[in-house]
């Protein structure tokens, strides 16, 4: 018999028994110390394996002035369009709005070209904004190379009619900044922690001062300090959160005399702020005009999301009036027809002319083909979340408390499939808004779905939707008809024939409104007239 000899295995085996020899060799020159250097390597092994390790936030790359113009022109294109699309100037203040934007963009142009540096302290009532801008004023900008601007801002957080205007002002002032110290005297309250949120997220530089340290003993002092850097971790660097006393309240010094008496008295102890000044005095240094650019980048994003909203709002006034058509035409045809509940998913909640339409208001322009794609990508996540079902049985409970003389088995299935026409292009709408790109992303489209799912089936919009429906889909009475009786005999008959009793009048047919669309026939509108059938009783 022949043993097939495999090269894994020929040198797995030579692997172990090189190990063998090599284990055998260290055991020898190590001794009784071998089995414990072992057991400290496996440990110290599982300890690196199964630790967990925060990891390290990425660099961000170095603001060039070359990116700034980049979305200098970006924020430049959207204003432009947006110009382009409002027709009506005079109508909700548009002009305004256009003339506000651009005032804008030149500004942040111009203050490309400036050499100071803008430093603003923010933060709630009475954190010590103040103090601190004036002893920054009076023991550090002074001695630095760089040319610097310090302000403080209104307080945040006032819950009133002023108190929001002043809030207002202080997000102006802090928008305009170079560098934002946000100023608290203690634990992050949810708003302040919202509000350091906001701004690091327009990307403003930004360092955490915990003020007023004097006031807590010196193991409270370390504990808030390390409690602060913990809950901005994933937003600032350690070394950005630092702790300081603008305004240290007195202490009693007692003095032993030499003739065995005391004497006591109340002392001010110096401003805590050299940690800052150090951290100041750093930043400068290493980013200096970076400063400026990462400034005036963030301001620029911001107007162009500013000008991008407006312009989402025009279109978003010119895409609801095409859903609630393609709505209300699905609501006539599942009247008129009743089909299953897959079948109305495909004809209600996907409608491939009002995804053409749809992406033609948004500049995707979307060829039939790719309609249908997209309808039947909708159609599947709103089967996979089970929306047809809910939505549908939600409808019929409706239904049930209304006062409906015309119940029939297609009434249900027109309700449903306006509704879920209408999930349909919210979340079209929605997803061309936040989308630039015209390659469909199905997570995305699936998490708008839910969400707009959630935002249209709380009870009031369904009952409101619902009567909508009804009022669409009620049949409109048709004009009462003169009805002549026969006359007793004797008597002169009249001059146009008598409707014999009995009869119904005259019935209206159902009518098609057909429209035409790339060359195929479609339904554009069904208008169900309740059939007057009366009968005369004597």
């Amino acid at each position: 018999m022949t043993v097939q000899w495999r090269r894994p295995l020929i040198y797995g085996g030579v692997g172990v028994t090189l190990l063998a020899l090599g284990f055998d060799g260290l055991n020898q020159l190590l001794g009784d110390w071998l089995p414990a250097i072992v057991l400290g390597s496996g440990i110290a092994w599982a300890v690196m394996k199964f630790q967990k390790i925060e990891p390290l936030q990425p660099k961000a790359a170095p603001v060039t002035l070359t990116t700034v113009k980049t979305a200098l022109t970006e924020a430049e294109s959207v204003i432009n369009q947006l110009a382009f699309e409002v027709t009506d100037l005079s109508s909700d203040g548009s002009a305004q709005q256009l003339s506000d934007l651009r005032s804008q963009i030149n500004q942040v142009t111009k203050e490309l070209q400036r050499d100071d540096i803008r430093l603003v302290a923010i933060g709630g009532k009475s954190v010590g904004k103040t103090t601190l801008t004036g002893l920054l004023e009076r023991n550090w900008a002074s001695q630095v190379s760089h040319k610097l601007t310090v302000n403080d801002t209104p307080e945040l957080f006032a819950a009133t009619e002023g108190g929001i205007i002043a809030e207002r002002d202080a997000w102006q002032l802090t928008r305009s900044s170079d560098l934002v110290l946000f100023v608290t005297n203690g634990d992050l309250t949810a708003t302040e922690f919202q509000a350091i949120e906001r701004i690091t997220t327009a990307q403003k530089r930004l360092i955490l001062l915990f003020n007023k340290q004097d006031q807590y003993r010196p193991e409270d002092q370390q504990a808030i300090l390390t409690q602060l850097r913990q809950r901005v971790q994933k937003l600032l660097p350690p070394q950005d959160v630092i702790a300081i006393a603008t305004n240290p309240t007195q202490v009693k010094v007692r003095q032993l005399l030499a003739d065995g008496m005391t004497r006591e008295w109340l002392e001010k102890p110096n401003p805590q702020i050299s940690p800052l000044i150090e951290r100041l005095n750093q930043i400068l240094m290493q980013e200096g005009q970076q400063l400026i650019l990462t400034s005036s980048l963030s301001n620029l994003k911001e107007v162009k999301s500013e000008a991008k909203t407006a312009l989402n709002q025009v279109w978003r006034d010119r895409a609801m009036p095409i859903v609630e058509q393609a709505q209300w035409i699905v609501a006539g045809t599942a009247f008129a027809n009743p089909f299953p509940a897959l079948d109305l998913l495909a004809t209600a909640a996907i409608n491939a002319q009002m995804v053409m339409d749809l992406s033609k208001l948004y500049q995707r322009k979307f060829s039939l083909d790719q309609a249908k794609t997209i309808a039947a990508t909708i159609a599947g996540l709103m089967l996979k979340l089970g929306l047809v079902e809910v939505s549908t049985q939600a409808i019929a409970g409706i239904l049930k408390t209304n006062a409906v003389t015309f119940i029939a088995g297609g009434l249900i299935q027109g309700v449903s499939g306006a509704y879920l026409t209408r999930l349909a292009g919210l979340t079209l709408i929605e997803y061309f808004e936040g989308e630039a790109s015209s390659e469909i992303k199905r997570d995305r489209l699936q998490q708008i779905l839910q969400t707009v799912f959630e935002q249209n089936r709380r009870l009031p919009f369904m009952q409101m939707f619902v009567k909508q429906a009804l009022d669409k889909l009620r049949p409109t009475p048709l004009p009462a008809k003169a009805v002549i009786i026969t006359p007793p005999d004797g008597l002169p008959a009249p001059a146009e024939a008598p409707l014999q009793i009995g009869a119904k009048l005259d019935e209206q047919p159902l009518v098609l409104e057909e429209l035409v669309i790339e060359g195929k026939l479609a339904i554009s509108s069904v208008k169900m007239p309740e059939i007057a059938s009366q009968e005369m009783v004597l």
